[in-house]
């Protein structure tokens, strides 16, 4: 038996990732067309263009997938709000930041939706793993741009806290209550900034 040569391994790695990037663009797709919620792994092949048991090679199943896309979108995310906040000093950037944050939230179907695809008990998957890190990612984008690193335990609390408001926000500002309620987005992306640009 011939060993694998690098360069050969190197190709198949390469092939493997594209060919990951071409599956997740059309779950993409379907997610947009059907929903995250009703994603499903045989309509992603079909609009891929595989067969359903092909992409068993490259996610085990729907929750995966839609880690995976969430995790995406959680990287777009930080990468919105660092560059949202980059420009700016002092008053201004957490809500600067924010609102960024808001905007995709409320466009962006993937990240609430990944709640129910993960386990109740925190797990040792790669998707779940690679979803946690982009977490991270957000988090720490989140903390930076109140101008101070979230390194107590107390200031990182802080950040959660943060960060589960503009999600709340979100939730609302989608579904109109926000508005019903009499409130505006960059009202309280304003009050936001304000107490955690301090409290961080």
């Amino acid at each position: 038996m011939r060993a694998t040569s690098p360069a050969r391994s190197e190709r198949r790695a390469r092939e493997h990732s594209a060919t990951r990037a071409s599956i997740l663009e059309a779950a993409r797709r379907v997610a947009a067309r059907d929903g995250a919620r009703d994603l499903s792994l045989r309509a992603t092949a079909a609009e891929a263009g595989f067969a359903p048991a092909a992409l068993y090679g490259y996610f085990r199943n729907k929750d995966e997938l839609l880690l995976a896309l969430a995790a995406e979108d959680l990287s777009g995310l930080a990468r919105a709000m660092r560059n949202a906040a980059g420009t700016l000093e002092g008053p201004g950037r957490l809500a600067a930041a924010a609102g960024a944050a808001l905007s995709l939230l409320q466009h962006t179907e993937t990240i609430v939706a990944a709640s129910s695809a993960l386990p109740s008990i925190a797990g040792t998957s790669d998707a779940e793993r690679l979803f946690n890190g982009r977490l991270i990612g957000a988090l720490n984008a989140l903390s930076d741009a109140t101008g101070h690193r979230a390194e107590s335990r107390e200031s990182q609390a802080d950040v959660l806290l943060l960060a589960a408001s503009l999600t709340g926000l979100a939730l609302l500002a989608r579904s109109g209550r926000l508005e019903a309620l009499g409130f505006s987005a960059d009202e309280l992306l304003a009050r936001l900034d304000t107490r955690f640009s301090k409290a961080i």
